[in-house]
């Protein structure tokens, strides 16, 4: 078995139900959950959108291979609305980025493990020092919250 650190998030439709479905899918498609982080209203980071986000980070146990997860992922998103047309940012039902798989490092032509941006995104490190303050990064080797104090993104998140 693996351990997951999965971001969870979204800004259009119905959020709660949104998120309500997805648990059911991560668990029917990827893997039990076994920690879920509160979940967070945040600014759209990257571009310029009307509604907030809501995210949260969830931590799963899963027999599935990265490239397996993240074709799964794929899935649920595109069940989701999610068209991935473009390397810009957009709004979206739901999206669902591998933050860490075990504490392996990958890179390939699709999947990057530990996901590259995680330490310049309050949205994920919040949610991330709330389930696992001591984790660290295999690359940058901080923990979740050294890597939160040291974060320059000024956006202000709070708990739903």
């Amino acid at each position: 078995m693996h351990k997951v650190f999965l971001g969870v998030g979204g800004n259009i439709g119905n959020k709660r139900s949104n998120f309500d479905k997805v648990y059911t899918f991560i668990e029917n498609e990827l893997g039990e959950i076994t920690q879920s982080s509160s979940v967070y209203e945040t600014p759209p980071w990257g571009f310029q959108a009307e509604e907030n986000f809501w995210n949260q980070v969830v931590i799963i146990k899963t027999e599935l291979s990265p490239e397996v997860l993240l074709e799964k992922i794929h899935t649920i998103e595109k069940g989701f609305g999610r068209e991935r047309k473009t390397e810009n940012y957009t709004s979206r039902e739901m999206d669902i980025d591998i933050l860490y798989y075990d504490d392996i490092y990958l890179e390939t032509e699709s999947l990057i493990i530990p996901h590259s941006r995680i330490h310049q995104r309050k949205f994920v490190l919040v949610p991330l020092t709330e389930v696992a303050p001591e984790f660290k990064h295999p690359l940058i080797r901080l923990t979740s919250w050294q890597m939160l104090d040291s974060c320059r993104d000024s956006s202000v998140i709070w708990k739903i």
